[in-house]
């Protein structure tokens, strides 16, 4: 059978509805929002650092939350990763996922986010941050929407407008991108297309 043969072949997809809910003031919160900075330790990972005789070589990444990064960049909100380390890992990492702003071994977080925001010509009244721990609470304390993973410090957890179901490294990053999708209107058509086709790029 010929590939255009089979693909003519599928039957078609049950309907699926969306079953991501949150607050809606919390969404109304998040309305507006079209950047989104990530840290990365702590939650694009689990915060743990494999350091060894060579120094830092390793990190583990969670497939959920690359998918939610793609689908965030999809739905119009650019992503943007700003980290205090730098390791060949994390720029792989965003390099598959195509995240094209990323700020590695930055020691002050406040002035790097402000210049990158007047270089895209976006406002801080435009930006969501997910961050973990005090480098980020510059940035949390100023940003229209902050979010932190459930194991966030207790510091930064106290100045989130959400604080995830989900544990950094494990799916937090990617309850942060379904939340802005969801507010910005998004969600539910970007599901609709992946009932006809899956992104096939590395996730």
């Amino acid at each position: 059978m010929t590939e255009s043969n089979a693909v003519a072949s599928i039957p078609a997809g049950r309907p699926v509805q969306a079953q991501c809910r949150f607050d809606p003031a919390l969404l109304l919160q998040a309305q507006g929002v079209q950047v989104a900075i990530f840290d990365v330790d702590g939650c694009l990972t689990d915060g743990r650092i494999y350091i060894g005789a060579d120094g830092e070589g390793v990190k583990a990444f969670n497939t959920l939350d690359g998918q939610g990064i793609k689908l965030l960049a999809s739905g119009g909100i650019t992503p943007v990763v700003i980290t205090g380390r730098d390791s060949p890992a994390v720029r792989r990492r965003c390099a598959d996922l195509g995240v094209g702003r990323a700020l590695f071994g930055v020691h002050d977080k406040l002035a790097a986010a402000a210049a990158l925001l007047a270089d895209m010509g976006a406002s801080w009244q435009s930006l969501a941050v997910l961050g973990d721990d005090w480098p980020d609470l510059p940035l949390m304390t100023r940003c229209a929407f902050a979010c932190a993973p459930v194991n966030a410090h207790v510091e930064v957890r106290s100045v989130a407008h959400h604080v995830t179901e989900a544990r950094g490294g494990h799916g937090a990053a990617r309850e942060f991108c379904d939340l802005l999708l969801m507010a910005a209107g998004r969600y539910a058509a970007l599901l609709d297309g992946h009932l006809v086709t899956l992104d096939s790029a590395a996730t």
